[in-house]
């Protein structure tokens, strides 16, 4: 049988505990110390008053803030089969009570400080439910009383703090609900309280006195001697390990959550279960003893990895919980003893996989060796900025629990059966806590995550991603890290029907060609649309191919760079199409963009020649190329004969069609260079995507340094459809653009999170026909549900 907490940090097991213990003490060894250093746990004077331990103290100053708050319960539930003596299990549930004093233990304010007061007495009466009416086992409302049970709270300065509940299903069918507080108890703890209760119950079925020896100590003893025992020179050598290891901060690990990370944590939690083949098993445990490491460390390397591949973070630190029960008197004592560990490791991908577990191994040794400094002096020490939003130094757990508290229930009472009642306590203390068993038929597994972070699917995907891993690393061990598979069979065959988008094109064009088709379809239709003037397609074809021979005529041919300075206007789509149609490319230069800013543009992409405005010669850097005003009398134009034709020497599908400027938010800005082919094949993929048609009107708010405007000015032009350019000025008006946006009757819009925040802001309410595109940034949750 195991009992498992889901509430608990669920820690390490006796043989865990063991070889940790056997680690640690080596780790002493090493560095010339002994056990001499660990004195026997003497009796304490029953009238000195009792302080609380570290971990008690850190869980009674949390229960100050919120006393009614169950997150700290142990809860777990026991079904029972035969005939059971309920009078006997009550009697030997106050054996028990009265076996081990922190079982009847509360919490005084003291003087200035929280004490431990043991009573002399402790009286515990098992509730009793009778659900035997009912047709069939009620499961449902077994769970919803348990759910009840363990969220009722706990008052710390009265007590009991420990309750039972028996719910009689039949007259052979029972299940037993156990909680207690945490400040009492730990894994290991619930492990002897059910042990104890067992061999208490089958005394006196029997009428035989109670068994078992008497305790050595006394939980009170253990935390007088911890805090006289760690102090002084002991003390200052384990903070000055644990102080070098995080001699800088960790930095918060950014797993890809489905949600964002709330100002303040609420514990939220679900939990899922998975399990590794029995092969699976036998290959970790092999590449284990090959690389003289534990299966822990193992499982624990190949999680890091998980973790790192998620979320590219090279730091990566792990909490991992160890029972510190490492002397024989304490271990048969209820109590809470365990610790928690802080594993930090670098990874980068270059590392192999054994690489990765050599690091890791030798973070754990450390660790054990100094695994006497608590971890609530551990955050005390480092004295690290507070955020409700997170836990401090982690945020994911590891645990592994070789051996589980199991043994025959059945044959230890004759004509009872007992089996464990998985319980799902909806918490999460950390943003993932990873729990793997051993069994007999292999590794099972645990995933407690908090739902106010990740969805059920997420997690999914994530526990099909680790055993992808898994099964990789014992594959290939030496295999870098970043090489090592994790797609699932499923995800592989997705992602290569997805990658499937190869169209055969019996004859490849160029960008403006597609608008060129169009114009031969529909020359009369509106084409562009900016403030109160309109062009068709027809003479927007006109003016691009009368700007395009004069740009031929100085010079612009295949791959010749052109910037564009100018503001939103029909001049801005005279000057694209027929910068495009002169076989140049176009780079566009924001009028709103700072002097400095356009100069490095300019002199980088080495522009020839500027296409602007009269209003903006002003703002311009310094140029020494040529610059044409779209906005006067261009007399190579007038004087001509019109034409009608496109320019000679059109561009072909390998030639450019535009060069854009990144941000620069990474160091200096950089000139990408996009084809005629790399943009058709975008806009012929949104065309099928989106399904935009003649019939649309697409509300263009974006700026042409930003790569998706050519989606919103090129691909309604390929369908027949109209632009509508807005200005500047109403892009930044909610209440502009929302009318721009009821007047034009649009159909389409793209535009960032915070433009579509802006309008609702103004109380727009949406607009029946549009067809939202949202870019550029990350989409919050709640504003996806508003639009």
């Amino acid at each position: 049988m195991q009992i498992r907490n889901a509430m608990d940090e669920q820690m390490p097991t006796r043989k865990t505990q063991l070889s940790a213990a056997k680690q640690a003490l080596l780790a002493q060894r090493l560095q010339g110390k002994g056990r001499s250093q660990r004195p026997t746990i003497p009796r304490r004077d029953p009238a000195a008053p009792v302080p609380l331990s570290f971990s008690q103290q850190r869980l009674w100053f949390l229960h100050q803030f919120e006393p009614d708050n169950p997150f700290y319960n142990v809860p777990f539930a026991i079904k029972i089969e035969g005939k059971l003596d309920i009078t006997a299990l009550e009697q030997a549930f106050q054996a028990l009570v009265q076996r081990h004093e922190v079982l009847r233990t509360t919490i005084a304010d003291g003087t200035g400080h929280p004490e431990q007061v043991v009573h002399p007495q402790g009286t515990v009466t098992l509730h009793r439910i009778d659900l035997s009416a009912q047709p069939t086992p009620p499961w449902d409302e077994v769970k919803r009383l348990a759910r009840h049970e363990a969220g009722q709270s706990f008052d710390l300065r009265q007590g009991p703090l420990l309750r039972g509940t028996i719910l009689t299903l039949t007259p052979a069918k029972y299940v037993l609900l156990i909680t207690l507080h945490h400040i009492i108890s730990d894994v290991w703890s619930t492990g002897i309280l059910v042990r104890e209760v067992v061999t208490l119950y089958h005394a006196f079925t029997q009428a035989q006195p109670a068994p078992l020896p008497a305790l050595p100590i006394q939980y009170a003893d253990f935390t007088l001697w911890q805090r006289q025992w760690l102090k002084g020179e002991r003390l200052q050598t384990q903070i000055q390990y644990w102080q070098q290891q995080f001699a800088t901060p960790p930095p918060v690990l950014q797993l890809p959550a489905d949600r964002p990370r709330p100002a303040v944590q609420s514990f939220r939690g679900e939990s899922q279960t998975f399990s590794l083949s029995p092969s699976l098993t036998t290959a970790l445990k092999t590449l284990s003893q090959a690389a003289d490491t534990t299966l822990f460390m193992t499982l624990l390397a190949a999680f890091k990895v998980l973790l790192y591949r998620y979320t590219g973070q090279t730091d990566i630190t792990v909490g991992s919980p160890i029972a510190n029960r490492n002397q024989a008197a304490i271990e048969g004592l209820m109590g809470l003893f365990m610790n928690t560990l802080a594993l930090r490791t670098q990874l980068t991908d270059t590392l192999s996989f054994r690489a990765v577990l050599s690091r890791v191994r030798r973070v754990a040794l450390g660790a054990y060796g100094h695994q006497d400094l608590p971890f609530e002096k551990l955050i005390e020490v480092l004295q690290l900025p507070r955020d409700l939003s997170h836990t401090p130094l982690f945020q994911v757990m590891f645990i592994l629990q070789n051996a589980p508290l199991s043994f025959n229930l059945s044959n230890s009472l004759p004509g009872l059966t007992l089996s464990p009642v998985e319980l799902s306590s909806k918490t999460a203390k950390f943003d993932l806590t990873m729990t793997m068993t051993e069994r007999a038929g292999g590794l099972t597994g645990g995933l407690e995550y908090n739902t106010d972070l990740f969805d059920a699917a997420t997690i999914d995907r994530l526990i099909g991603h680790f055993q992808t891993l898994l099964a990789g690393i014992v594959a290939h061990p030496e295999m870098p890290i970043c090489k090592l598979p994790w797609l699932t069979p499923p995800e592989w065959t997705q992602l290569h029907t997805w990658n499937q988008t190869t169209v055969q094109d019996p004859s490849p064009v160029c960008l403006h060609q597609l608008f060129e088709a169009q114009v031969a379809k529909t020359p009369g239709a509106i084409a562009v649309t900016c403030g109160q003037h309109q062009l068709t397609y027809a003479e927007l074809n006109h003016r691009a191919d009368r700007l395009a021979h004069h740009l031929q005529s100085i010079g612009v041919g295949p791959d010749s760079l052109v910037g564009l300075c100018l503001v939103r206007s029909l001049d801005m789509m005279t000057a694209l199409l027929g910068v495009l149609k002169a076989a140049g490319a176009y780079v566009p230069l924001d009028p709103d963009y700072p002097q400095q800013r356009l100069a490095f543009m300019i002199e980088d992409a080495n522009l020839a020649i500027l296409l602007t405005q009269s209003a903006l010669l002003h703002m311009l850097p310094d140029y020494p190329g040529r610059v044409l005003c779209l906005d006067r009398p261009l007399p190579e134009l007038e004087s001509g004969t019109p034409r009608h034709q496109p320019p000679p020497g059109p561009a072909q599908p390998e030639n450019l069609a535009y060069m854009i400027y990144t941000s620069g938010s990474t160091g200096k800005p950089k000139g990408v260079q996009i084809s005629h082919r790399a943009v058709v094949n975008f806009l012929q993929a949104q065309r099928q995507l989106l399904g935009i048609a003649s019939q649309d009107v697409l509300l263009a708010v974006t700026s042409l340094c930003f790569d998706i405007a050519a989606l919103e000015l090129f691909l309604p032009l390929t369908v027949g459809a109209q632009v509508v350019i807005v200005s500047r000025e109403v892009t930044l008006d909610g209440f502009r653009l929302a009318e721009q946006l009821q007047a034009v009757e649009a159909t389409f819009m793209q535009a960032t999170p915070s433009t579509w925040r802006m309008l609702l802001l103004a109380n727009w309410t949406g607009q029946a026909g549009l067809k939202l595109l949202c870019g550029g940034e990350a989409l919050p949750s709640e504003l996806a549900a508003a639009l």
